[in-house]
């Protein structure tokens, strides 16, 4: 499939259009933007594990500003510390919560559209997440989107640990070269991933990570999913 695409600053239907030259070729896809509202319950179940502590509550700006991999180096700067608790007590709790929490995650507004378009032009999908196997299934099986995926891989873990791994050796089984791949993310993490394969990424700020530190890593930004699907229909 031939993903030549030259983007211009021009405006249709007060839509903007990214005005990015694109030119390679683009034969698989590696996402992880797929969850909606899981910033409201991330931030309302990691305040009652913060609350139950006596510490400080957090509010979605500081948590836009400062989210990060790995998850431990988070959990630092709200103020944990690992030697008079450990990692694995706050992080379990966390987690635990979370999974009881799950399937209150809806999908991004867009995201069945650029799914079934990009399905339709021929291109594969993958969906890579640091979240933990488990995780990644439970949250899949309120939503029947898995048939767009050739494959859907989380980590082995419930602390974010081993992505980048676990793209490594997804990406060796492929019959592309790294940038006939292009990764579609919402953090900083799956920027720089796509550095080390050798990729191209495009950024949504619909994730943990505000825009500003979105930006910063110098990725091409769209607002919305509406806006990453028109750039595939304009290619």
């Amino acid at each position: 499939v031939k993903g030549i695409r030259d983007v211009d600053k021009r405006k249709k239907d007060n839509d903007r259009v990214p005005p990015w030259v694109y030119k390679e070729e683009i034969e698989h896809i590696a996402s992880n933007w797929y969850p909606g509202e899981m910033n409201r319950v991330f931030i309302e179940i990691m305040n009652e594990v913060l609350k139950k502590r006596n510490m400080k509550l957090m509010t979605e700006d500081w948590f836009l500003d400062n989210f990060c991999f790995p998850v431990k180096e988070y959990y630092l700067k709200l103020g944990f510390d690992f030697n008079k608790e450990s990692f694995d007590i706050s992080g379990t709790e966390f987690i635990d919560k979370y999974m009881k929490r799950c399937h209150e995650l809806q999908l991004h507004q867009g995201a069945i559209e650029i799914l079934q378009y990009v399905k339709s032009i021929g291109i594969a999908q993958s969906l890579l997440s640091a979240s933990s196997q488990v995780m990644l299934n439970e949250i899949l099986s309120n939503h029947d989107i898995n048939d767009y995926f050739k494959e859907i891989l989380g980590t082995d873990n419930h602390y974010a640990y081993g992505k980048e791994a676990l793209t490594k050796k997804w990406i060796e089984g492929l019959n592309y070269d790294a940038k006939e791949v292009l990764f579609i993310g919402d953090t900083i993490h799956d920027k720089d991933i796509a550095n080390t394969i050798g990729s191209d990424c495009f950024l949504i700020p619909k994730g943990h990570v505000s825009r500003i530190r979105l930006e910063k890593t110098g990725a091409p930004i769209f607002d919305n999913l509406n806006e990453l699907l028109q750039w595939f229909q304009n290619r």
